[in-house]
């Protein structure tokens, strides 16, 4: 998908919610860089410390009565960052979703060790067992096709500072399919490695290129991954 991209400031003089920073916001959308730690939606754990609860409370303004709402387009884990975009109203949800194997998604991982090949596509069939962990089948019946395109940016002895596409939006598809190459993310206390002194998960959205759901143009909003990503792969 072609187009300019638009990096946008956070709007000025307006509150901030806590976990989050608003990069844009107009009567259709809004989009936030989302901290590490914090959810995107609620669990029955945990319903309160989340994306969506406290962007619903932003756009009605500690107004308890007011019908205003967002509506969750797509997901990032807990402990990955970056770009994500909600939906105002129904429709503008459907329009996101229904588009959205059109629009590029861009991340930057930090992962172990050094890949054979440096500028890759990773293809497998993903999913689920009992115990919620995602793995990879040859049977396509079986499993849902997910596709993730990657480029090795800096290496050091321990370390590969990775570019990465989404093609697909599989849960957990990027950590899965790098621990399955032997090369698990930084910091997955799922499926890598333990081990002291990784501070986080290394995964970041870097960047989201959509489809206005109203004007029909072509815009990119980008942020920047955490300094610690590079600090990793010196």
């Amino acid at each position: 998908m072609k187009g300019n991209v638009n990096q946008f400031k956070p709007p000025t003089g307006k509150h901030q919610p806590n976990g989050l920073t608003v990069l844009y916001e107009d009567h259709d959308i809004i989009v936030i860089n989302k901290f590490h730690g914090l959810l995107t939606m609620g669990t029955h754990r945990e319903k309160h410390n989340t994306a969506y609860s406290r962007l619903t409370d932003y756009v009605r303004k500690g107004n308890s009565r007011s019908k205003n709402r967002v509506f969750i387009v797509h997901r990032l884990d807990r402990d990955t960052s970056g770009v994500l975009v909600f939906a105002k109203t129904e429709p503008v949800k459907r329009f996101l979703q229904d588009n959205w194997k059109e629009f590029t998604k861009k991340y930057i991982a930090v992962v172990h060790g050094h890949l054979p090949v440096k500028e890759g596509i990773i293809e497998s069939y993903l999913v689920e067992n009992s115990a919620n962990r995602m793995y990879s089948v040859n049977n396509p019946e079986k499993g849902k096709f997910s596709k993730t395109g990657y480029k090795v940016l800096k290496e050091n002895l321990k370390f590969s500072l990775l570019e990465i596409d989404l093609f697909t939006g599989t849960k957990n598809q990027i950590r899965v399919h790098f621990a399955e190459k032997g090369h698990p993310l930084a910091g997955d206390k799922i499926y890598g490695i333990p081990e002291k002194g990784v501070q986080r998960l290394a995964l970041h959205s870097k960047s989201l290129k959509i489809i206005h759901p109203f004007t029909h143009k072509i815009i990119t909003f980008e942020t920047e991954a955490p300094p610690y990503f590079f600090e990793m792969v010196k």
